[in-house]
């Protein structure tokens, strides 16, 4: 709860309305005068200051810009009478949040006071996020120009210009994240919110309540009202990471939030407009997925407004020494230890390996090499040789191993074949494979229905 200050030359209302705020559980101090309420201020913590407006030695508009010189982000609440609504509006474009009318009842000032203090703990968040936004874009930059990521850079300072639909494509790892954060970095809605949902992560309906919302009782579980993304999004960008694992559902609503700019909270009938800008990313090739009746093409379209494909690491090999100093600078500085380089031969080894995981697979390289080389100064070709050796198969002989096989039988011999060498992850095995999580499940689940029905019908 929070430490409100009351100022008020009456007693009586300073005493009644602290015993109020207190009986909600918040911490109450009071102040007769000004003069006596800015030491408070200047000593301890205050979350809220609530002031008379008409007081001896100091009115509440002298007592407002002088809390505001100590402390600028607190918020001021004043109480004032009808003759002087007036001046309270005036106060409030000198910083104050709001005023209430004296008399009032109980539950007008408790109502105004959760609403102050929640609008200052969404206003204290916003500015957190804001600024552990512009940290992750100063630490995660695009860095290169070899594959067109120089045409890249190019693209993203001129759709960060407008508004519309963007679709990132490339592998998983090649950095499709980083891509949107910075057009949301570079566009006019820098300023408010920038949200991520993973459309894999989730099943169909817990992805509907995340990304809509939904109302106290909308389904089992449901006990209290829930904004979705979009709603906390508005004004701002929302990432949709995975975008074809969505299910046909909610690819219908999400389609018309894109075209009308509305939608409902589940349970609920009242629409709601909001002004987001959407940014998609997905590893599949979403032309084949249309083909295949599994994404609906209308929204395809709609989505696909500003495509940016992003290469693949082993294309723009010329960019890894920039890269691997990248990561190596920032390690140094996360971790506050002196900067590790990298002997040539090392180098020229990171070059020639193909990079199957791209740029996340390079980062993660590099940070197991800062960990575990035994030099104190220079990560040594001998420290990452082991983990760049693909294992070796003669391709002819696989080609005729698998020649004549039902492609059903090849899918899911590679899929099993990729689980096992991840130890059963899902996440890591659908990864490798450039599939989503979801879909990885429902393959798994038919081919444990087809068993379990085998098994039955010999036992009949």
């Amino acid at each position: 709860m929070a430490r409100i200050l009351i100022c008020d030359d009456q007693e009586l209302m300073r005493d009644s309305l602290a015993a109020l705020l207190a009986r909600e559980g918040h911490e109450v101090v009071a102040a007769g005068d000004g003069p006596q309420a800015l030491q408070r201020i200047a000593s301890g913590k205050v979350d809220l200051l609530i002031t008379d407006l008409k007081m001896p030695k100091m009115t509440g508009i002298e007592l407002l810009t002088e809390s505001k010189k100590l402390k600028p982000d607190l918020p001021v609440v004043l109480m004032t009478a009808f003759a002087t609504i007036q001046t309270a509006v005036e106060a409030m474009k000198l910083g104050a949040y709001d005023y209430i009318q004296k008399p009032f009842e109980g539950d007008e000032i408790k109502l105004l006071v959760e609403r102050t203090l929640e609008h200052n703990r969404l206003r204290i968040e916003n500015a957190a996020l804001k600024s552990a936004i512009q940290d992750q874009n100063r630490d995660r930059p695009l860095i290169g120009v070899a594959g067109g990521m120089d045409q890249i850079k190019k693209k993203i300072e001129l759709v960060a210009r407008s508004s519309v639909t963007v679709l990132v494509r490339g592998e998983s790892g090649t950095g499709k994240e980083v891509v949107a954060r910075a057009i949301h970095a570079a566009s006019d809605r820098r300023d408010r919110p920038m949200l991520a949902v993973n459309c894999a992560a989730l099943s169909e309906n817990l992805l509907e309540s995340e990304l809509f919302g939904h109302e106290k009782g909308a389904f089992t579980g449901a006990d209290k009202t829930r904004r979705g993304r979009f709603e906390l999004a508005d004004g701002g960008t929302l990432l949709l990471d995975e975008i074809s694992e969505i299910a046909p559902t909610l690819q219908a609503k999400l389609l018309r939030v894109l075209q009308e700019n509305c939608f409902e909270r589940v349970g609920s009938s009242t629409t709601q407009m909001v002004d987001v800008r959407v940014i998609a990313t997905t590893n599949r090739d979403l032309e084949q997925e249309v083909a295949a009746g599994r994404f609906r093409q209308d929204l395809f379209y709609r989505l696909n407004v500003v495509p940016i494909e992003l290469p693949p690491l082993r294309d723009r090999t010329e960019d890894i020494p920039d890269l691997v100093k990248h990561f190596l600078h920032r390690i140094a500085r996360r971790d506050q230890q002196a900067f590790k380089h990298i002997e040539p031969e090392a180098m020229r080894l990171l070059q020639k390996y193909p990079w199957p995981g791209n740029v996340r697979e390079l980062q993660n390289i590099i940070e197991r090499a800062v960990i575990l080389e035994t030099d104190p100064a220079v990560i040594r070709a001998q420290t990452i040789a082991p983990w760049l050796r693909l294992p070796h198969q003669n391709p002819v002989a696989a080609a005729q191993d698998l020649a004549g096989k039902p492609l059903a039988d090849i899918e899911k011999q590679v899929i099993m074949s990729t689980l096992e060498r991840f130890r059963g992850h899902r996440v890591k095995t659908a990864t490798a494979l450039g599939i989503g999580v979801r879909t990885l499940g429902m393959k798994l689940k038919k081919w444990k229905q087809d068993e379990e029905s085998m098994m039955h019908e010999v036992g009949a």
